[in-house]
């Protein structure tokens, strides 16, 4: 005599399984605001750091069978946010938690994916085999600087894009975006630039760079039309704005209207803020994938804005925990 089993709903197993999301030091606004999103508080833990400098992370509530979810940025210091981590992550599973997922809004670390010179690490590939080492199963990350690095995870993984978001903010500052030009800083963002000029149904157009040597690159041309045109420059980060000055006064040397940025992540490290003050640039925009402080803010001239992208992580994190598709997020 047989007997049939009826498979469990993804529904049914999350209800089985709480969700609990925590948050590290590095970006604490962010991981409240997905919390909102969800109708859910945010998980109660503590992290201190003794005199010899070393960290230590305590969960005080249970963490047992639960769809833990912890967010942390690697932002700076970049070393202190990628150890919590691990201990958040060794922690949890030390805690009998049911599944934990990384949730990496801002992977820094990206930026290295290659051996582009003699003795170094690949810095994007080791930081992910400590995460896996650690015991996370699943990562949730937003805008790689190079989508190949997801691949060096060997566990389950998500890569959300903010195009969506970078789209908006351009047709709800500009009414009629569609008559401007998205403008790729290098060949490396066309594709972003791309599907946001799609999304705008406006013009596209691409700086050609030459590379001098491995530190220095050098703007060539620019493939498209700008002249008279307002124009949107898109990337994936803002460190120094070096690169950013460069394409901006390129823009406006060949007849620009106006000059909106937006990026998804606004690190603004060094001169950065200093720069942006004084360039002539409408606004620079940057998502709240890493936090920025409102003395940045205030220092920039009344140039800064921050993107929330927090419903978007949480609807990831929603659809990840009932078994949901994420890409469907996006179309």
């Amino acid at each position: 005599m047989s007997v049939s089993h009826r498979a469990s709903s993804p529904v049914l197993e999350s209800r089985r399984s709480p969700l609990l999301v925590f948050a590290g030091q590095s970006n604490r606004p962010l991981a409240q605001a997905i919390c909102d999103n969800l109708g859910i508080p945010l998980g109660k833990s503590k992290t201190e750091k003794f005199t010899n400098d070393n960290l230590i992370v305590h969960y005080e509530e249970s963490l047992r069978e639960g769809d833990i979810f912890i967010v942390q940025t690697f932002s700076n210091p970049v070393s202190d946010s990628i150890m919590e981590l691990l201990l958040m992550i060794d922690a949890a599973k030390s805690a009998s938690a049911g599944r934990v997922t990384a949730v990496i809004p801002y992977y820094s670390y990206a930026r290295s994916d290659k051996k582009d010179s003699p003795r170094i690490s690949i810095a994007g590939r080791l930081v992910a085999d400590l995460l896996q080492e650690a015991g996370a199963d699943r990562f949730l990350t937003m805008t790689l600087h190079s989508p190949q690095v997801h691949g060096f995870f060997k566990i389950p993984g998500d890569h959300l894009s903010a195009d969506m978001v970078l789209s908006q903010h351009f047709k709800s500052i500009v009414p009629d975006a569609h008559n401007g030009v998205v403008l790729a800083p290098d060949a490396g963002s066309i594709k972003r630039a791309s599907q946001i000029a799609r999304r705008l149904d406006s013009g596209l157009a691409m700086i050609d760079k030459e590379r001098l040597s491995d530190t220095e690159v050098r703007p060539r041309a620019l493939i498209g039309d700008v002249e008279g045109r307002t124009v949107f420059i898109v990337d994936d980060e803002i460190s120094t704005a070096g690169s950013l000055v460069e394409t901006v006064n390129i823009a406006r040397s060949l007849g620009a209207k106006d000059v909106y940025v937006a990026v998804t992540h606004g690190v603004y490290s060094g001169p950065a803020i200093q720069r942006i003050a004084s360039l002539d640039v409408t606004q620079v925009a940057s998502c709240n994938t890493v936090l920025v402080p409102e003395e940045k803010i205030a220092a920039s001239n009344g140039k800064l804005a921050v993107l929330d992208v927090a419903p978007l992580f949480a609807n990831a994190i929603s659809n990840i925990h009932t078994g949901a598709s994420v890409s469907t997020l996006f179309t």
